[in-house]
């Protein structure tokens, strides 16, 4: 039984490994030399119109790849597919910037129709726009194939909740292949971006939090401690420096000014309070561990070769 299973979990490791080794920053240099530059003057627009799709733009990344793998399946609309992410609990009402992909996609279908996938062109969106607003760059492998299948059930088991505890966070994060620094680097994305009322509310509203005074106040004035009321009111996740990519989060946690539970409670006298204090120091490495991170994530359960197909539309199975 011993050896069935070591040979089993050595197949497995070169599975993995092939399907990552058929990544390439080069995979379209030949069939599609222009898409980075296509893409990036799309994303741009996006941003330059609605500074905040910036944000949307890496969540939408973010939530992808946490479910299947890096394979577009969120991009799938309900109308495609019955079971689609969007309608996951975290997804409903608040995922967005998919329109910005479909306008992308077209792009690129012009200049090099069905050779990009849009689980691709998404994992660039997603960089172009941290640079858009000031984040940092990192170089992307491609060749990813897009799925036909979305799964809400699946979205909705592995995708982050703003009531998660710390510890939770972490599991979840390792399922993924992702460590503790990984985890509190890409939560730093949130320092752009807006949160709705409805995630936020408990903690403003707490007596026993140890939130600041003061930020508590002045959220709960567009934020009724009524359920159902204002429930989508927004407010910044960063209300100092809201749309652009910087370290003032983790200044914000430090001082008690996390609006949401699960941003705050990665500094609260627990293992991740270090690399809190580390990131809110020293905007540089906070930038480069974020960018290492969104490689590692990018790198979630790729599909190539025939365990995919190139959609032309990222919405529908087409």
């Amino acid at each position: 039984m011993t050896k069935v299973l070591v040979f089993l979990l050595f197949i497995l490791m070169n599975t993995m490994l092939i399907c990552n080794s058929q990544l390439s920053p080069s995979y379209y240099d030949d069939t599609c030399p222009n898409v980075l530059s296509t893409i990036r003057t799309s994303i741009r627009q996006a941003v330059s119109r609605e500074r905040r799709m910036a944000a949307s733009i890496i969540r939408l990344h973010f939530h992808d790849c946490f479910v299947q793998g890096c394979d577009a399946s969120i991009l799938l609309s309900e109308e495609a597919v019955p079971d689609s992410e969007r309608t996951a609990l975290q997804n409903n009402n608040s995922a967005r910037g998919f329109e910005v992909i479909d306008d992308a996609k077209v792009e690129v279908e012009k200049v090099c129709p069905g050779v990009v996938s849009c689980a691709d062109i998404l994992a660039v969106a997603a960089r172009d726009a941290s640079v858009a607003v000031g984040g940092p760059s990192w170089t992307i492998k491609l060749g990813r194939r897009d799925s036909t299948t979305s799964s809400r059930s699946e979205a909705e088991d592995n995708l982050p909740r703003f009531t998660n505890s710390l510890q939770e966070l972490i599991d979840n994060f390792d399922e993924k292949n992702l460590n503790v620094r990984d985890l509190v680097a890409l939560s730093g994305a949130h320092t752009i971006g807006q949160a709705q009322c409805v995630t936020y509310r408990g903690r403003i509203y707490d007596n026993t939090s140890d939130i600041d005074a003061g930020f508590a106040s002045t959220r709960q004035r567009g934020c009724p401690n009524t359920v159902g009321d204002g429930d989508k009111n927004l407010a910044p996740l960063d209300l100092v420096t809201p749309n652009s990519f910087d370290n003032n989060y983790f200044k914000n946690l430090v001082q008690k000014k996390g609006l949401i539970a699960s941003d705050q409670i990665l500094f609260s006298g627990q293992e991740t309070d270090s690399i809190v204090n580390e990131y809110s120091n020293d905007p540089a490495i906070f930038k480069a561990d974020f960018a290492n991170a969104m490689v590692k994530m990018g790198d979630i359960s790729p599909r190539t070769g025939d365990n995919g197909i190139i959609r032309r539309v990222c919405s529908i199975l087409a």
